[in-house]
């Protein structure tokens, strides 16, 4: 397995973006709800923050286990979104190697997914919630076939 090691962080360049980054949710993020709201809405089931098969150290943020279908809400900044990810100017070369490191975990988690017959499916948090539900379902509904 890859190992997407980013040195240790030079330190925050202020205590208030140190305290702003440290209050990031992880998981239940707005983006997160509002999907799992609207597929609820359209009577899908599923679980929530499921290990990834085969790298316990990861999770889906929405899985489908009979259809194994896993959907990841990603982060506009955290992923590097080409339409809104930004670049921080304060210790820009670390947050470059740690952005692109996220990227390639992400690239490995879907490798892992699919390696083990699952549908990975990636929408970033700009995504309007009835927008990304399409997507989903349009995922599950290939899986059916």
């Amino acid at each position: 397995m890859a190992t997407f090691n980013v040195p240790a962080h030079p330190g925050s360049s202020s205590p208030e973006v140190s305290r702003r980054m440290s209050r990031a949710p992880r998981r239940d993020t707005a983006a997160e709800v509002a999907l799992r709201r609207e597929l609820h809405r359209r009577g899908r089931r599923f679980r929530v923050v499921l290990r990834v098969p085969g790298n316990n150290r990861r999770t889906i943020d929405i899985a489908f286990t009979r259809q194994r279908v896993a959907v990841f809400v990603d982060g506009c900044f955290w992923h590097g979104c080409p339409e809104h990810g930004t670049s921080p100017t304060s210790n820009g070369d670390w947050w470059q190697q740690k952005l692109q490191a996220n990227r390639a975990r992400d690239a490995d988690t879907d490798a892992l997914l699919l390696a083990q017959g699952w549908t990975s499916l990636r929408v970033w948090e700009h995504e309007p919630p009835d927008v990304a539900a399409d997507l989903v379902e349009a995922a599950l509904e290939l899986r059916r076939h």
